[in-house]
């Protein structure tokens, strides 16, 4: 949809593309600091589930998220109006890192519960996290399931992603008619049918090992969670405008 930027959307726009100028075309070192870090994590930070969703890992990385938060963003703030739309945004990515940190403690405790019954102590396991290594004969998990455990502790989520999932998914429940088609996938479709289609691809690829890159599949599924709640709920109040 060709629509003229809309003041929130160019704000948010222009704040990730800072961001990302100075984090990662200048490598500014503080950049660890506002990524979202698992909470065990001696860099973890409770602000990083705001400023995690301005820092960007790639170009394509932010391109993907600011073209998307453009054209599904744009007509959702015209509207909404903007004070509702910066709402809707921010709750979809708070509650897209909630849930990913949510998901990733159910696994990484697993983990840990697993090795403690196995016999390993809990400064052993601290000291597999710090390292990566070990040769305890007592760990009998498989070695895909001691990576996923060490990478769940120290890989941190950046991304507007979980956010723009919300956008998509309130887009999608506003203009369940407009046709996408993205480069990805020429062919018009219909936001009612290609909208819950990439979140079921998500909810494949989060419970899968098939899943391409480092890719927070579950803080995506927490965006449109979210996103689909809080506009099902405004859409049955039918919610004025905010100013």
């Amino acid at each position: 949809m060709m629509n003229r930027i809309t003041d929130a959307v160019k704000h948010l726009i222009i704040i990730n593309v800072i961001i990302f100028i100075v984090t990662y075309v200048l490598k500014m070192s503080f950049s660890d600091s506002l990524a979202l870090y698992f909470p065990k994590n001696p860099n973890f930070g409770f602000w990083q589930y705001l400023t995690h969703m301005f820092v960007h890992g790639s170009p394509m990385h932010i391109i993907f998220n600011m073209y998307a938060l453009w054209a599904f963003g744009t007509p959702l703030e015209q509207m909404w109006g903007r004070n509702k739309f910066l709402f809707f945004y921010f709750s979809a990515g708070l509650g897209a890192g909630a849930i990913y940190t949510l998901v990733n403690y159910f696994q990484f405790n697993g983990v840990y519960e697993q090795l403690i019954d196995l016999g390993v102590s809990t400064s052993e396991i601290q000291n597999i996290l710090d390292t990566g290594s070990y040769n305890n004969p007592l760990i009998t998990l498989s070695r895909e399931e001691m990576i996923g455990f060490y990478s769940t502790y120290h890989t941190p989520a950046v991304g507007a992603s979980g956010a723009v999932y919300g956008v998509l998914v309130a887009f999608g429940m506003a203009f369940p008619n407009s046709k996408l088609a993205l480069i990805f996938f020429p062919v018009p479709i219909a936001a009612k049918y290609f909208i819950p289609l990439i979140i079921l691809g998500d909810l494949f690829f989060g419970v899968t090992k098939y899943s391409v890159g480092n890719i927070a599949h579950f803080a995506h599924i927490g965006g449109a969670l979210i996103g689909f709640i809080i506009a099902w709920y405004w859409k049955k109040n039918q919610f004025n405008r905010w100013n």
